[in-house]
């Protein structure tokens, strides 16, 4: 039976015979000992599944990274305070000065940040390229190549990536290949399609109510071990731990996540048919006119539809936050950066998450004043909320 992520968060159960329906909430910083040469030996990273202090494992946040592994099909987890966090430690983990990074020339404005502007100041360097074209991709590799980073669908023109060609490639050279899929959980499952390692901004579809900021990295226990190593470790030094009452909330969320993004690309859809329909180039893989449509298609898990963000390009600046304004008055959703949220929310990413991108680059993306990005809601009806935003259309 091909993977069904769903199915597997469904099965994954933290309780015997007798217990809680949900987790109880560990509220501890540190765990005691019953002999000193255990703490030793978890110190020492000798003995697993002990708790030794919150800011390494915490029994609810242990949960939660158990139930993400299992939706992603991997080995094991970390959960971190933020997105940012996530992708931070992850590379930082992987990476030494003196080493390099291919990453896709479209990402999210806080990676590229991270990447062009942070981590060369620790001797990190990172060419950014077009992950569809293999010769340009192999033009920069060298040997002090270590990753390539991408995501499965790029923020915010959704361009979907061939993650299985990536990782042949990554597979060939001996390089990683880490993926954010914050746009697509469950629709895609990037580990099974090659990658060695999976982050999120948990903060966006995966918790779904825009009331926490959260992260996580998926891949092998050899990885996740080494981020909460005590000596040495970036996600243990660095200290970007996610409370255990956030991850607790995290984790009935995510119980639903299925039913939500179904929804979501159930909306998304009928809005981008809708507006492509007034002429507006509409940027969303669930369109058979958008150039990843058939390669998303051949890699989506079955059932979740072709995700619940949309880009769309309304001419000029001035349109677009016209355009904006008016949907928010009219009680369609709310000029607000992230996504995910169970209300629509959109931004115009030229000045919003993309903004840490030099204009120059921008032009270079395709990234323009004009385009705003629709993080599209659970509505109910979605044809009746299109009558609302067609009134706001130029």
């Amino acid at each position: 039976m091909k993977f069904d992520p769903a199915l597997e968060i469904q099965n994954f159960l933290v309780f015997g015979e007798f217990g809680d329906v949900n987790p109880s909430i560990c509220d501890s910083s540190t765990y005691t000992f019953l002999q000193a040469n255990t703490m030793e030996g978890v110190f020492e990273g000798d003995i697993e599944g002990c708790f030794l202090y919150s800011r390494q494992w915490n029994p609810t946040s242990r949960y939660l990274c158990q139930a993400l592994s299992r939706m992603e099909g991997g080995e094991d987890a970390q959960v971190f305070a933020s997105g940012m966090a996530a992708i931070s430690s992850t590379i930082l983990e992987l990476c030494s000065a003196g080493d390099e990074i291919i990453c896709g020339r479209t990402v999210y404005g806080g990676t590229y940040a991270l990447l062009a502007n942070l981590l060369p100041r620790f001797g990190i360097k990172t060419h950014f390229v077009d992950l569809s074209d293999e010769s340009e991709i192999e033009e920069k590799i060298s040997p002090s190549t270590r990753l390539i980073y991408t995501e499965s669908v790029s923020n915010p023109l959704l361009e979907v990536m061939d993650l299985p060609k990536l990782a042949r490639l990554c597979q060939k050279r001996s390089l990683k290949l880490v993926v954010d899929n914050t746009f697509c959980p469950m629709i895609l499952s990037p580990l099974r399609l090659g990658a060695d390692i999976v982050v999120y901004s948990m903060t966006k579809f995966i918790n779904g109510a825009s009331d926490c900021i959260a992260g996580a990295a998926v891949g092998k226990k050899d990885f996740i071990k080494s981020l909460v190593d005590v000596n040495q470790g970036v996600g243990m030094l660095m200290g970007p731990v996610l409370d255990g009452f956030r991850a607790a909330g995290i984790l009935k969320n995510l119980h639903t996540l299925h039913c939500r993004m179904q929804k979501h690309s159930e909306n998304a859809l009928i809005l981008a048919n809708y507006l492509e329909k007034t002429g507006l180039k509409v940027f969303y893989p669930g369109l058979t006119s958008h150039a990843g449509h058939s390669l998303l298609g051949e890699l989506m898990n079955c059932g979740y539809g072709y995700g619940g963000v949309l880009t769309v390009d309304l001419g000029t600046k001035a349109n677009a936050n016209k355009f904006m304004i008016q949907m928010q008055e009219e009680k369609v959703g709310y000029l607000a950066v992230s996504l995910g949220y169970f209300k629509t929310l959109f931004s115009a990413p030229g000045h919003s998450t993309s903004s840490e991108i030099p204009e120059s680059e921008r032009v270079k993306m395709g990234i323009n004043d004009a385009l705003v990005r629709i993080s599209v809601g659970l509505d109910r009806n979605m044809h009746e909320t299109w009558k609302l935003i067609e009134k706001c259309l130029p």
